[in-house]
């Protein structure tokens, strides 16, 4: 059977900052979703960086979320991590331009994106959206392929 250990709290900080992507998941018409999502740690803070759309209507409706985090090398070396949380839309301007500084910062690829504007076939443009997670719970486990039998 393979050991499965609990990670500690500075290992799982460490693991998020290393990481940037996960999956999150929330509630789309009353039923769970989950999406791939890039998200930035700063302190102890995930910040999410999104367009408006149906996720963000969802989220706005129900902010109850979770992110879940992974590393997975083989079946056998592994580690993850979930995040549960409350999603809070920034709408201070300056919370929001220090949140972008942040993932600017960790992400340089979004530049032309964030400045680049457009309108889909529906005619919505291209509006940013940023939430910061309050968690509520986070929890890591890692296995090194090592077995108890």
């Amino acid at each position: 059977m393979l050991d499965i250990d609990e990670m500690g709290q500075k290992e799982i900080q460490g693991f998020l900052q290393k990481v940037g992507y996960g999956h999150l998941g929330f509630i789309h018409d009353g039923k769970p979703c989950v999406m791939p999502m890039h998200y930035h740690l700063q302190d102890t803070e995930i910040y999410l960086f999104t367009t408006e759309g149906m996720k963000t209507h969802d989220i706005d409706a129900n902010p109850e979320i979770c992110l879940q985090v992974e590393e997975i090398h083989d079946p056998l070396h592994w580690r993850s991590v979930i995040v549960s949380g409350r999603a809070e839309r920034l709408s201070e301007q300056r919370d929001i331009d220090q949140a972008m500084q942040f993932i600017k910062a960790q992400n340089p690829t979004l530049s032309p994106a964030i400045n680049r504007t457009w309108i889909d076939s529906d005619g919505r443009s291209e509006v940013i959206t940023i939430y910061r997670i309050h968690e509520s719970a986070m929890s890591g486990r890692t296995t090194d392929g090592a077995s108890s039998r």
